[in-house]
């Protein structure tokens, strides 16, 4: 699978969401490098998912702003799989 099918499964997840925003940020020119590939806002929560397939690892920008949003009292990740970003809406619905 293609990153950006795993970041479609996702968004197509995240669309079933009630109350729930979120935005694909887009890469190249008009981008910020660096940037989840998804952003999204859920129960006042920021939230970044950087979608990664296989063994795939975040660039060094990537890593970097995944640090800094959480520094920022957001929560950021790393995710293979649509299971995995369920999981973490489910766990936001529980606070």
């Amino acid at each position: 699978m293609k990153e950006s099918e795993l970041v479609k499964r996702i968004s197509d997840y995240l669309k079933t969401v009630p109350s729930l925003f979120f935005w694909k940020e887009h890469g190249g020119m008009y981008g910020t490098a660096g940037i989840p590939d998804l952003i999204v806002c859920y129960k006042g929560r920021f939230i970044g998912l950087e979608c990664k397939v296989g063994k795939n690892k975040p660039t060094v920008l990537q890593a970097v702003t995944i640090r800094q949003i959480i520094a920022a009292g957001g929560y950021a990740v790393v995710v293979r799989t649509v299971e995995e970003v369920r999981e973490i809406i489910q766990a936001f619905e529980k606070e």
